[in-house]
């Protein structure tokens, strides 16, 4: 079995968002022991998060997400709904009792 080669794309998306944690985590003036400990996760985890390495849990994402509170930015961010694209194709693809 062939094992899956991560795109350099996601490569770079992971380190960006990971860049990004760590900007967030310095704004709010949290250590990496703070932010561990509240977000119930390994300061060694936190530090793959926030290096963008890819394989971390999803679960410990959200939870650091959480922490710095982009949950609801980032359910905004996918919810296909939000979009122009999303609305119409959702009035054309989904049946009436799937549509919000």
């Amino acid at each position: 079995m062939s094992q899956k080669r991560t795109s350099p794309k996601t490569q770079r998306t992971a380190k960006e968002i990971g860049q990004h944690l760590l900007t967030w985590r310095k704004l709010l003036g949290l250590t990496a022991e703070q932010v561990a400990e509240r977000a119930r996760i390994s300061r060694n985890t936190l530090r793959k998060i926030e290096h963008g390495e890819l394989g971390v849990g999803f679960e410990a994402f959200l939870d650091v997400a959480r922490l710095f509170g982009l949950s609801d930015v980032l359910n905004t961010a996918f919810d296909p709904y939000e979009t122009d694209f999303g609305r119409a194709g959702a009035d054309q693809i989904l049946p009436e009792h799937v549509r919000r």
